[in-house]
């Protein structure tokens, strides 16, 4: 494949293709499209959880516009649609910057599956529950499951025992969906980050795939799916936003609200550096374009118009993306380690600007805060009581798992797998499980 050597497409184990004609990046997408660790990111978070949005929507809130109720408000988007929808922006881009587009699919296919019910709030819980065996991160788990916890092949040992070496990807594929390729307490901009991209025990992996690769530094292709990432959700975000009617966008033009909105980018989501009158300059360029909407009544033609300016969104920020790094490289084929990806610094503070908006009415809004907390509470319950029971209330997969480790680490270790891979609903099922108090006539 062009732009591609042989170690690119090297597999941890060599295995001969059950049907030629594919090339080694259309076997790894297949692999990952077919998994069950992709399939279950449907019944997990992306903001808002599956299932609840009506109810956060008729809640009210601070700033929101008017709750309504709909289909729509109760089919959020979660893990699995933003993963199919970053892929599909992946796809085109990094196509049109010379990589394989495959395997940049693979990769954004590929980046959210580690992640635990719950988003971002069950990965916090679950990181304060792991401390004694390495902490949690998503990024790190998905590497794990993509090279040990799914099945899909096995190989022997030169003791005799079966070991899982997950979907066996390529080499190419595992370093595309590689975010954070450094262990904990390596992160380029200091020890303190919580954010890495592998567990200790799966070191040996992590570095047959970074062979040959610069420390701490993303291939090209993971760098569009970094960019792909950030796009995708913090476009739909704003969409899901505007459907729910927690986002007004007469709001964006009050400046109390706009002030509000700048603090939460600089918090969290601006470029190092970046100042309150950058992002209002972002803000009002966006706002100032035709296609903006400036309204939204959930009528068929506001909804056409919705979507015509999500796709103008998407379209900015990838063609700015294109342009400055084809300016800064030239219109070869990028691929691996031969460029960097260059996203403009405007275009930056203008996704950073979406990216506060949906955090200020939709991630703030009262009713997902209670939601959060109860979640927290759930979760870090789930953990306390499976890891007394263990191996009860594990799956056949984790059980086994569970009665081979060596020791107190391994075994916590095991029941973070566990967690991770419940979907939010299932999650909730097995808490209630596990923590039920016996009746009088129980026993």
């Amino acid at each position: 494949m062009p732009g591609y050597d042989r170690a690119d497409v090297e597999r941890w184990s060599a295995e001969p293709d059950k049907r030629p004609g594919r090339t080694d990046f259309q076997r790894d997408r297949a692999r990952v499209l077919h998994s069950a660790a992709l399939r279950r990111l449907a019944g997990k978070t992306q903001v808002v959880t599956p299932g609840i949005a009506q109810e956060s929507a008729a809640a009210g809130g601070a700033g929101a516009g008017p709750a309504r109720t709909s289909a729509w408000d109760a089919s959020p988007r979660t893990r699995l649609t933003h993963s199919l929808e970053c892929a599909q922006v992946g796809r085109e881009l990094g196509a049109a910057l010379g990589c394989d587009p495959d395997l940049v699919e693979v990769a954004c296919l590929a980046h959210d599956l580690g992640h635990p019910p719950f988003g971002h709030n069950g990965e916090q819980v679950l990181n304060d529950f792991a401390k004694g065996c390495g902490g949690f991160e998503g990024n790190a788990q998905s590497l794990r499951l993509l090279t040990r916890i799914e099945p899909k092949r096995f190989v022997r040992t030169d003791d005799g025992d079966l070991v899982s070496v997950g979907l066996n990807l390529t080499r190419a594929a595992l370093d595309a969906a590689t975010k954070y390729p450094w262990p904990r307490g390596a992160h380029p901009a200091g020890p303190a980050s919580p954010k890495f991209g592998v567990y200790e025990d799966d070191r040996p992996v992590f570095d047959w795939l970074r062979q040959g690769a610069p420390p701490r530094r993303q291939c090209f292709e993971a760098q569009v799916m970094d960019w792909s990432d950030d796009v995708a959700y913090s476009v739909h975000d704003v969409e899901d936003g505007l459907h729910a009617g927690h986002i007004d966008p007469n709001l964006l033009l009050a400046e109390p609200e706009r002030q509000d909105i700048f603090r939460v980018a600089l918090a969290r989501y601006a470029p190092p550096g970046a100042e309150p009158d950058e992002l209002a300059e972002a803000l009002d360029r966006l706002t100032d374009q035709e296609w903006w909407p400036h309204g939204y009544d959930g009528s068929a033609v506001a909804q056409a118009r919705l979507k015509d300016a999500t796709s103008q969104l998407i379209g900015r920020f990838c063609l700015a993306a294109e342009g400055a790094t084809r300016a800064a490289y030239g219109s070869g084929r990028l691929t691996r380690y031969a460029a960097e990806l260059v996203v403009p610094r405007a275009t930056r503070l203008e996704c950073a600007v979406l990216k506060a908006v949906a955090d200020r009415y939709v991630m703030q809004h009262p009713e997902q805060e209670r939601l959060r907390a109860d979640q927290r509470v759930v979760l870090g319950e789930l953990a306390e009581a499976l890891s007394a029971r263990a191996p009860d209330g594990m799956d056949p997969q984790f059980r086994a798992e569970y009665a081979a480790a060596g020791d107190d680490r391994a075994r916590q270790r095991v029941v973070v797998d566990q967690i991770a891979s419940l979907t939010d609903s299932s999650a909730r099922g097995l808490h209630a499980r596990l923590t039920a108090r016996p009746g009088p006539h129980d026993g």
